[in-house]
């Protein structure tokens, strides 16, 4: 009976991570004006990143964790409702009137704000933030973990949605930060450990047991999740350039390295009985299936020559100018 619990979580955590890493990356096609991660930021997201984790610790071992954990759940209820309201515009832009999200016709709630300013709402933002709102509400009042998991899926979409890495370089970057920071913070203190048990905000998914929950941070979702995007992006990119059908295969083979990195991590972590680094597995496995294809393929100066900002529509001014070069 136990090991058949263990079973139904670690199925529903594999679904919950693939979930918004699928439909994430299939959004991150449409443009978007989010400046791409410079190297720099790249080089520094592991460092900031431990800077966090460590006040988050600190906090916990000397301040009032309810307190902390009643101003952090606010502070998540806020982002979350924008989450919400971000994931569920596709599928509320398709029934509601095309007056209200054609470009030319659809209105606007202008709201002025103390210290913010204006602030724009179409009526399809604030249909999805009222859900967001509802959501929320059932949050604070009752910390169920279905609505702790809405926030997570839907802070994993959006994340993977509008983050973008730029280029293969700073996606490397980053993963072998992060492969470092995950390890060290994991095995080599209680850090981690103690900020994710300590930790009550949607910044996991979770999954209900017995004894307890079973859970995975958001970090090793959107994290592999942007790469994976990334491929996508690159696959496009190529079928563009090459006249050809989009095949994804860079999509699949990374997709599937990361259900395989995924899968190694519940292994290990199950005969072990102990919490472990999921980015230890899961980045050798994205980055080394990538590298491995675009040898095979011939794709390797394609792929370090490749920029996020090349899939992006270009001005109209610079479209002229392109176009009587040629």
């Amino acid at each position: 009976m136990v090991e058949q619990e263990l079973l139904v979580s670690y199925v529903a955590l594999f679904t919950l991570a693939v979930v918004p890493i699928y439909f994430g990356a299939h959004q991150s096609l449409k443009p978007s004006k989010v400046e791409a991660m410079q190297a720099k930021d790249a080089y520094m997201f592991p460092v900031m990143g431990s800077i966090v984790l460590f006040s988050l610790y600190l906090a916990f071992k000397f301040l009032s964790k309810e307190w902390i954990n009643f101003l952090m759940s606010g502070y998540f209820m806020v982002l979350g409702i924008g989450a919400v309201s971000a994931a569920l515009e596709p599928f509320i832009s398709k029934i509601v009137p095309y007056k209200w999200t054609d470009k030319k016709t659809k209105k606007e709630l202008k709201l002025n704000i103390p210290f913010y300013g204006l602030l724009k709402l179409s009526y399809v933002e604030i249909i999805g933030g009222i859900f967001g709102a509802l959501i929320g509400v059932w949050y604070i009042i009752t910390k169920h973990w279905i609505a702790n998991n809405i926030f997570g899926e839907c802070f994993s979409l959006v994340s993977i949605q509008l983050i973008q890495l730029g280029n293969f370089k700073v996606a490397a970057i980053l993963l072998v930060g992060l492969f470092f920071y995950d390890i060290f913070w994991v095995f080599g203190t209680d850090v981690m450990v103690t900020v994710a048990k300590s930790f009550d905000a949607p910044i996991k998914v979770v999954w209900p047991r017995a004894t307890g929950f079973s859970l995975l941070g958001l970090g090793d979702i959107v994290i592999p999740g942007i790469f994976i995007a990334l491929m996508l992006r690159f696959d496009q990119h190529l079928a563009k350039k090459r006249g050809g059908q989009n095949k994804k295969l860079y999509f699949h083979v990374v997709f599937a390295s990361y259900v395989v990195g995924l899968a190694t991590t519940i292994l290990v972590l199950h005969v072990f009985k102990a919490g472990q680094p999921a980015l230890l597995y899961i980045v050798p496995c994205v980055l080394g299936s990538v590298i491995l294809t675009a040898i095979l393929k011939g794709d390797v100066k394609e792929l370090l020559a490749y920029k996020d900002e090349d899939m992006m529509p270009k001005p109209k001014a610079e479209v002229v100018k392109a176009e009587k070069a040629e």
